[in-house]
């Protein structure tokens, strides 16, 4: 499945959107430079990992390839 799933990214939001606030690094748009890629790691308590990434391909903001991976640490 794609990330953001609209049915799950309003929890927590009260939460975690003054720790993003503070810590995430803005998304920078200029001609020959800026973000390329954005990554989010989920980790449930349980130890499962999801691991998602979006790239832009040749450095066209309107094509991006999105990759998932999914994993359980090992304890």
């Amino acid at each position: 499945s794609q990330l953001p799933d609209p049915a799950i990214e309003d929890q927590g939001k009260d939460y975690i959107r003054p720790i993003l606030d503070k810590y995430a690094a803005l998304c920078v748009r200029c001609p020959n430079y800026g973000t390329r890629t954005n990554t989010v790691v989920l980790v449930d308590s349980e130890g499962h990992v999801t691991f998602t990434e979006r790239n832009m391909i040749n450095a066209d903001v309107n094509q991006w390839k999105t990759s998932t991976y999914e994993f359980k640490l090992h304890s």
